[in-house]
């Protein structure tokens, strides 16, 4: 059982210091990912981790939070064969126009000074942005 804690932005008057606790379970061909916050627990089952925090920022966003990770950046997402590999655990640093290299790729759950915070919705439009601006 993997643990990782991340700061939790837009916490207000909970102060600047909150966390959240994510607790991943390899349920067989499924990732199980739990997160702990305040006195709240989410829990999200998919076929990657990527994903399974995606479904928890939905739920996170409602109360105006967001992780401070990679795996919530608005340049970071996941790649195929990556994602494949690492149970979608590792993800790409994306720059527009260019493909990703391997020192692109981060843990969703590290965090570093170019995290850029995004609500899914931003995060899926970065995306869609970066495949758009990929030379043909």
């Amino acid at each position: 059982m993997e643990q990782y804690t991340a700061f939790l932005i837009g916490a207000g008057t909970h102060g600047d210091d909150e966390q959240a606790v994510f607790t991943l379970h390899d349920a067989g061909t499924k990732c199980r990912l739990i997160c702990s916050y305040r006195d709240k627990v989410i829990e999200a089952e998919e076929d990657d981790y990527f994903e399974a925090l995606f479904q928890i920022r939905l739920r996170l966003e409602m109360d105006g939070l967001l992780p401070f990770c990679y795996g919530a950046s608005g340049r970071v997402y996941p790649e195929g064969t990556v994602i494949e590999m690492s149970r979608g655990l590792i993800a790409c640093k994306i720059k527009m126009g260019q493909p990703p290299k391997e020192t692109d790729l981060v843990n969703i759950f590290a965090d570093g000074h170019d995290v850029v915070p995004a609500f899914p919705r931003m995060q899926q439009e970065c995306w869609d942005a970066w495949l758009a601006s990929l030379p043909s």
